[in-house]
């Protein structure tokens, strides 16, 4: 069977521009580097703290090596704005780098601290938000309105491949090497996405006039002018808070309703992962569907799967409704980033962008903190099922939201 006919038309047209296949190269290795570190940070945290502060630790190093892109999305709104995307990508990757360089380094010399190396984890994520700013940025630039959607996909599509086999890898690494090794094998990553990045050659687009527009604000005022996209951050915040308790719940339900171990916790993320780069893949061929009615259907999708858990103990049934969920979820980052590049100016689509992940980054979090009150209150099953009920309910307020907007505020791509 010839590659000809098994890549769709679509992806073989947007894998067609050498710029966008460097980029698409970089970001692969960048994020297998990136899933084995959901296995690594935690491990690593995990040798280096006290018996009894274990868990302190662990969570302290998961949000720094998450949440401080939310401050640096904020703090360098000021500088970064007027930076080419192409140096956004460069810098958080080189950032990344050097600062799990230096976790690998301080490990070798005896001087690796718990504090230290939450301290370090924070400074490297500070440049995040930017740096995906800076990636979707390159593809509206690479990229006419109707062939960003593919391409989003195929970047996303990678994202969660890696998962699925980052934590894995990592699994089989850690066995034979410390933990703090698996970070170095992170940075190196980043250090290829960096070389590939600054490679990418976009074609030259910026005017005077989009000079002018760079100038004129931060993201969040530039949000403030466009309610569309103001409202499509809040409904990915919400939709992301929304989730945030199942990170909680689905734990305590699989110990405690199941009565099962860590072995079929593993399994309910694979099904999801396994799903979401189907539904990722597949997404990106709708380049004719309207981008806000597939958004809604994912939210509401993803909320309709969670509903069994509340009345059923099927570990079949909901194993499948989490294939399902992954199947629901898949399209939402390339269709709810398009959104963005079709209708913010080219100049403006960094600033807006990394506005857009300093409210979503903190979303789940804040989700997940909600979780260990609800699952006092309700219970893991109870906590599950409030959650999608309140995930539906949010989808069909946006429907109706939009049926309001439906002369044209929204946009339409």
């Amino acid at each position: 069977m010839t590659l000809t006919r098994v890549v769709p038309a679509t992806y073989r047209t947007t894998l067609a521009v050498p710029a966008f296949r460097q980029l698409l190269g970089g970001l692969v290795i960048s994020h297998l580097g990136n899933g084995m570190s959901m296995v690594g940070v935690a491990w690593l945290a995990l040798r280096l703290a006290p018996p009894e502060r274990a868990g302190l630790v662990i969570g302290a190093a998961l949000a720094a090596y998450t949440l401080p892109a939310a401050v640096g999305a904020l703090l360098f709104a000021r500088w970064l704005g007027r930076v080419a995307a192409r140096r956004l990508v460069v810098a958080n990757a080189v950032l990344r780098a050097v600062a799990l360089g230096t976790v690998v380094g301080l490990h070798l010399t005896g001087e690796l601290t718990a504090g230290r190396y939450v301290a370090v984890l924070a400074v490297s994520s500070l440049l995040a938000a930017w740096g995906s700013a800076g990636t979707y940025t390159l593809i509206s630039q690479l990229f006419p309105p109707d062939r960003r959607l593919p391409a989003n996909a195929l970047v996303n599509t990678s994202q969660q491949v890696s998962f699925i086999a980052g934590p894995a890898l990592a699994g089989l690494l850690v066995a034979v090497l410390h933990p703090a090794l698996v970070l170095g094998l992170d940075a190196l990553s980043y250090l290829v996405l960096a070389v590939q990045a600054a490679r990418v050659e976009p074609p030259p687009t910026t005017t005077a006039a989009d000079r002018q527009t760079r100038r004129t604000g931060t993201g969040f005022r530039i949000l403030a002018r466009r309610p569309a996209l103001l409202g499509l951050v809040g409904v990915t915040a919400v939709f992301f808070f929304l989730y945030g308790p199942v990170e909680v719940a689905l734990p305590l339900y699989v110990a405690d309703e199941l009565a099962a171990g860590a072995g079929l916790l593993g399994a309910y993320w694979t099904v999801f992962g396994c799903g979401a780069v189907l539904g990722g893949l597949l997404g990106g061929l709708l380049t004719e569907a309207r981008q806000w009615t597939v958004t809604v259907a994912v939210i509401a999708g993803w909320g309709l799967v969670l509903l069994p858990f509340g009345f059923s103990t099927s570990t079949w049934l909901t194993l499948t409704c989490f294939a399902l969920g992954g199947l629901a979820y898949g399209p939402f980052p390339a269709f709810t980033f398009a959104l963005f590049q079709n209708a913010a100016p080219p100049a403006d689509l960094p600033s807006v962008l990394a506005a857009r992940s300093a409210v979503t980054t903190a979303a789940t979090p804040l989700g997940a903190a909600l979780g260990g009150p609800l699952v006092a209150l309700l219970g893991a099953a109870g906590t599950l099922f409030a959650s999608g009920l309140a995930t539906v309910g949010l989808a069909v307020l946006v429907v109706a939201v939009l049926g309001f907007r439906r002369a044209g505020a929204v946009p339409r791509p």
